[in-house]
């Protein structure tokens, strides 16, 4: 079989990531053909020793580009739907980053797109394919643990992104914790009915001058009965907080942090132990490998993708009605 050839369109730090990650651990089958982006002069030395052909400014020579099977899209966040709406009317197959976008109605259009386009889509959330939150899950389908009652997910970044980055996030909920979001979905099989949600600016003045929070739980309830709590912090001083606590009628799966290695230092002055792994590409580098695994599978294979289009619109839904809580200091119903 021929390769696939991709088209790339937006080369930051997890464009390049997944490039990288393509021409190191799936070249025999796929390869980056192409690249687009705004900043082309600046990414064209990397993506020469990449070995990609071509490197353009505006993404329609991808698009119309009828050589290219299928395009990762890793450019911002307002740019998502209407990227995904071109290459679907071009039969592109499609892996975009999360999120889709901030607009539900924006969103409905894209995914009735792909849906009349036939494509495949599938949506960024790498945490679902890391080794220890899907053994969770496998033994959440295994029955280890009965019913489930109670998810808590912890996930504190090491330090705030910048204060121009904040402006144009979305906000902490559809920036941050909608990746939490998604992993409550996934963890639990359920839909969210309820949020409720409290934040206040404790990490940066800034960030609360910019109109978001920095500091926020969230209470969820779902269809199947079972509740969920997360938390989130900007700002964690001992690095990338992971932890995911799963409780049942029979049991209890828990997931922590992740270390460069498991040395732990024992003395007379104490125990010590290394920190977690600074950030989320250290700690989920082998989950965006085996995501981008999933996807080339599925357009080999013919089949679904694991995170789809409906994947991506449950966590801004969450996202809106959690930042909605806040506004208004109550718990918001989701009605779909």
């Amino acid at each position: 079989m021929a390769k696939i050839k991709l088209g790339l369109l937006g080369a930051g730090r997890i464009g390049k990531m997944h490039a990288e990650n393509i021409k190191r651990y799936f070249n025999d089958v796929a390869e980056i053909k192409a690249v687009a982006d705004v900043f082309a002069d600046k990414i064209y030395d990397w993506a020469k020793n990449l070995g990609i052909e071509k490197i353009y400014d505006d993404r329609r020579a991808i698009m119309e580009d009828k050589g290219i099977d299928a395009v990762l899209i890793c450019s911002s966040t307002d740019t998502h739907c209407q990227f995904i709406i071109e290459a679907a009317q071009e039969k592109k197959h499609i892996f975009c980053e999360k999120p889709i976008d901030f607009d539900l109605e924006k969103i409905k259009t894209a995914l009735t797109e792909v849906e009349n386009s036939g494509v495949k889509l599938q949506i960024g959330f790498q945490r679902r394919f890391d080794h220890n939150f899907r053994k969770i899950k496998e033994m959440i389908q295994q029955g280890k643990i009965g019913d489930i009652h109670i998810l808590k997910i912890t996930s504190r970044d090491p330090e705030p992104p910048p204060i121009e980055y904040i402006k144009v996030s979305g906000g902490i909920f559809l920036d941050m914790t909608i990746h939490d979001f998604d992993m409550a979905r996934f963890l639990t099989s359920s839909e969210v009915e309820e949020v409720f949600a409290l934040g206040n600016v404790l990490v940066d003045k800034k960030i609360g001058e910019a109109g978001d929070v920095d500091t926020v739980v969230i209470t969820l309830k779902f269809k199947n009965g079972a509740l969920g709590v997360i938390d989130n912090s900007r700002k964690s001083v001992y690095g990338y907080d992971q932890r995911i606590e799963v409780f049942g009628n029979k049991g209890c799966l828990i997931a922590g942090n992740e270390t460069l290695t498991n040395v732990v230092y024992n003395s007379s002055e104490g125990i010590i132990s290394e920190k977690p792994k600074y950030f989320f590409i250290e700690r989920y580098k082998d989950a965006y490998i085996e995501e981008m695994r999933a996807f080339i599978e599925a357009i080999v294979n013919d089949k679904d993708t694991p995170v789809t289009g409906l994947d991506g619109l449950e966590p801004v839904i969450i996202g809106l009605a959690a930042k909605k809580s806040i506004e208004e200091g109550k718990p918001i119903k989701i009605v779909r």
